[in-house]
Order: structure tokens, then sequence, then C-alpha cells
């Protein structure tokens, strides 16, 4: 509900700020007189683009600014997508400045226009006799159509079902994908992996190998030169022990002499004892050493291999093999594991297949079920409004598709004619039907859902006084459940106004200005009066206006 609008420098608005109350608000005012600019302004709240000739004053900027209640119209969620603050009286601020540059506002927060024009759509309905290309859409005609049938639970359902499934077919197809290029590479991702398994790497392989095999192949040499380090070490005249120990034995009576010696005595005590050891050792390992000339060619075969599977793969460790083995593996294992991944997601479709048929055929049941009801609705309601042989015929199949509201499709037929042919709605009807279809459809559908503020603009244009009372009469039932606001130039409308405004120009500082003004009941007569005769103001005319208000 528009609680409030305030407008600054925006064509012939100096300064402008109202406040509006909840039912039915009547806005009149002679032809020039300002009713578009109001509308102007009021649209760059709702997220119509602006230009710098909105600017009155070019040097100033302009201020648009308006304050909504939307505590009844079910909007967190839009306010989360959109990552705005959510206030149950949200002020919506327009500026344009003097450079051209254009800037909104929510709740202080800025917007881009896509944001404020998603928001203004769910604020503010402004409709006339020119704009009823909406009733003539597929989705406002099933948003009817499932509002007396109640169907918001099911198509919530629906929608949710639907972008499951939407998903799980795009991962299904993305799998098949897969699939298809992995079977290509599978064979040789298969015949890599082999090779690698068959190497049994270890990390660390190739350095001992290379050292084992150095050892193998160098085994006569090695033989000969431990042999004569066993000889330098245990040759009775010349061999190191036999040197160190004669040593051992001199200063070993140095030390019974004198104490100064008892140190280098230990010191060579101590290597007799580590020669010695060596000379076990090398002793050992001349038992142990000898030639194999099988071990030697499996070694030179491995280290074949892994330079091989190196060169290969161009990489310069064992341990990067084992790595590129691992990723192999996975490969190999998605490929092998993908058609049971497929065969799964190709469950959970058919398993969603079946709660979303399942769901629009009840969507489905509860539209065929409802239409009569609105059939019957719209042709009493337009019988009222000068269309006795209204006729409508809404013929609903259901189809293979999943569509975001079903599987249904939809045409909505009219004949204005008895015995007329039916035809779709947008060749069968003029603009002045179209639009007391459109007035009688808002006030079916007032009655079972919450709308946002309706505007009708001069929808009365061209139309009989009884049926501009009867207009007036629905705009005012609808007025029971939202805000409505009637421009209008007919005063049987005007009269059912709960609050009654006027649009108005005037000279300030020879300057014309647009204003805005609430008409008080004395104020409502006279105005109604002019409506009713002109500009002279008869004893009948003021008598008439005030039977029209009582």
């Amino acid at each position: 509900m528009l609680l409030s609008l305030t407008i600054k420098n925006y064509a012939l608005i100096d300064h402008l700020q109202v406040d509006f109350n909840d039912g039915f608000t009547i806005i009149t005012g002679e032809t020039g007189a300002g009713k578009s600019i109001l509308l102007g302004g009021l649209s760059l709240i709702l997220g119509k683009r602006a230009d710098l000739s909105s600017l009155r004053d070019k040097d100033s900027k302009c201020i648009i600014e308006a304050v909504f209640n939307i505590a009844n119209y079910n909007l967190q969620s839009l306010f989360k997508a959109e990552d705005l603050d959510y206030e149950s009286q949200t002020i919506i601020r327009r500026e344009i400045l003097p450079s051209g540059k254009s800037r909104a506002f929510v709740n202080d927060s800025p917007v881009n226009l896509s944001s404020l024009q998603l928001l203004g759509e769910r604020l503010i309905d402004v409709h006339s006799q020119h704009q009823t290309l909406q009733l003539t859409q597929n989705d406002f005609q099933f948003q009817v159509i499932d509002a007396l049938a109640k169907n918001q639970k099911e198509l919530v359902a629906f929608s949710t079902y639907l972008t499951n499934y939407k998903r799980l077919k795009q991962e299904l197809s993305e799998l098949l994908t897969l699939k298809s290029e992995a079977i290509k590479e599978y064979d040789y991702n298969t015949f890599l992996l082999h090779e690698l398994v068959e190497a049994n790497l270890v990390d660390g392989d190739l350095e001992s190998l290379e050292e084992e095999y150095e050892t193998l192949n160098n085994i006569e040499d090695i033989k000969e030169r431990l042999s004569e380090a066993y000889q330098l070490l245990s040759d009775e005249q010349i061999g190191a022990i036999s040197t160190i120990t004669n040593l051992k034995n001199t200063f070993q009576k140095l030390a019974e002499v004198s104490k100064n010696y008892q140190d280098l005595y230990e010191r060579i005590n101590s290597c007799l004892i580590e020669v010695d050891d060596i000379y076990s050792e090398v002793d050992v390992l001349q038992g142990d050493l000898e030639a194999d000339p099988n071990r030697l060619a499996v070694v030179n075969s491995k280290l074949q291999t892994l330079n091989s599977l190196l060169q290969k793969h161009q990489v310069a460790t064992v341990t990067e093999l084992i790595t590129i083995k691992a990723a192999l593996t996975d490969k190999v294992a998605v490929t092998d594991n993908l058609d049971d991944t497929i065969q799964l997601k190709e469950n959970e479709i058919l398993e969603l297949e079946s709660q979303l048929n399942t769901l629009a055929h009840k969507i489905h049941k509860k539209r065929v079920t409802a239409i009569p009801n609105l059939i019957k609705r719209l042709q009493s309601i337009l019988l009222d409004l000068g269309m006795p042989n209204a006729q409508f015929k809404f013929e609903l199949i259901e189809t293979d598709s999943y569509f975001s509201n079903g599987k249904d499709a939809l045409s909505f037929l009219f004949s204005a004619n008895k015995g007329g042919d039916f035809n779709a709605l947008k060749k069968a009807a003029s603009g002045g039907e179209l639009s007391r279809i459109m007035l009688a459809i808002k006030l079916v559908l007032s009655e079972y859902t919450q709308l946002p503020t309706i505007m009708f603009d001069e929808i009365d244009t061209g139309v009989s006084g009884e049926i501009s009372n009867k207009m007036g009469d629905i705009m005012l039932q609808m007025s029971k459940n939202m805000q409505v606001f009637s421009i209008t130039h007919l005063p049987q409308i005007a009269a059912k106004g709960h609050s009654h405004f006027k649009v108005y120009k005037a000279d300030v500082d020879n300057i014309t200005q647009t204003n805005l003004i609430k008409l008080h009941h004395d104020d409502r007569i006279v105005e109604i009066a002019h409506m009713l005769g002109g500009s002279d103001l008869s004893t009948s005319a003021i008598a008439h206006a005030k039977e029209l208000l009582n």
C-alpha cells in the first residue's frame, strides 16, 4: 500500500508531498492539469528509465520518494534475493542529477533499475485502456485460474521439483558427455596404468637400484680393492693393525713412566679398536661379495623400465610417476563406475518425473474445476458493465512438456456476441472490451489473493453513465481487499471514493506549477458539480453532486 509520495523538481512540479489512505482514492483534474506528470513521477519509483528532460530546474536534482506498507505482500524472499534490507514500511527514493545520471535507493540501500522494476511490479499496478497486453498473456491467464483453483501450495511444490529435475537432467547430460569422451581415452589410460602397476613403483627405488647396479657391474674391481685393503690392515710386517699395536705398546710404557703420555696412549688405543673393527667389516664384505649375473640382469631390466617410464611421462622422479599412477587410477575408476552413476541419476530423474506428473495432474484437475466458476463470475460482472453477450471458453490440455506452472497448455477464447465464433482474446475483444474484462478479472483476483496497489488511469473513457456507475461499484468493492486509485473524468466514479484528490495548475511568479490537493466534503461537492455541469455551478449540478456523494 502506498502511504505517501514526495516529488521535487519534476516536470511542472516544484514540490509536492501527499499522504494516502487505504481503500478507494479518486484523482481528478482538468485535461492538461498534470495527471500524466503525477503518473510519470510515480513510474520513476517503479523503475522507468529517466532523462534530463524530467528536471524542472536543470541546475537542481529531481527527487521522488514513496513510502509503502508491504507487511502483507510476502516480499521477504524478493528482498533477500536482491540483497536488500527488508522493512515492513519500505522507502523507495529516486534521484535524477543535473548531469543526467540517475540513482535509486530502497531503504537507503543503492539498487539498480532491474531490482527496482522487480520490486515495483509487486507494489503498484498501473492500468489504462491501452495497457491490457497482460490480459492476453498465458502466464497472467494461468495466474487468474490458479487463484480461484487455490493452487498456490501445489505450484510452489511443482516449482521446487522442476528446479531439481532440470538440475538432474543437466547433470545426466554432462555424465553422458563425459562417458562419450571417457570411452575414447579409457583403453589408452588403462594401458598406461597397467604399465605403471607392472613396474611396482616404490618411492626411492630408482636411487637404490642404480646403486645396486653399480655394485654388481663392478664386482671384480671391488673384490680386488677390498683384498688390497685387507692386506694393508692385516700384514704382520707393515699392516696397519701391527703398526698401531706396536705404537700402542710404546706409549703404554711411556704412560707408566709419566702421566703426561696417558692421553696419547688412550687415543692410540681407541684408534686400534676402530681399525680392528674396520678390519672385521672388510673381512665380512669380502665373504659376502660374489658375482650374480642373474641379479645384474634383473636390476638392469628394471632400471631400463623405470627410465623408459620417466621419459614417456616426461618426469624426473619415481614419486611423480606414483602421482600419475594415482590420477590414472581415478580416471579409469570413474569410467568403470560411470554406468552405475548414470543409472542412479536416471532413477532419480524417473522418481522426480513421477512426482511432477502427479502434481501437474492435481493442478490440472483443480483448474478444470475452477474454470466454470471463473467464467460464471466474469460473465456476471461483464453483464453489469454493458457486455451482456460476453462469453468465455478456456481450452486446457495436458501436454507431455513441463512448464513453470505445470503441464497444461491454455487457450483463452472470447466471443462478444451471441452465436459468435470464439477467438483468441486479443483478436476478439476491442480495447474498451479488454479494459472491462481486465477490470472484471482484477475484481475476481482481489477476492482470492493479495494484489498490489492498483491505479486505474481513465479506464472509464467513453463509457456511459450507468456503466461508469457499475465500474465505480467494482472499484469500490475491490478496495475492500486492496488499495485502489482511479484517475477519472466521470462524476459517478469520483463520488464513490473514500478520499478525493484534485490535480490542478497554478501560476507562481509567472511560472506554471502542477499541484495536488486533498478535497474535503464541501470541496468534493464543488469538484463533482464542475464535472457534471462544467465551469458554471448550477443549483441542479450542486444538488446532483450531493446526491451522488450521499
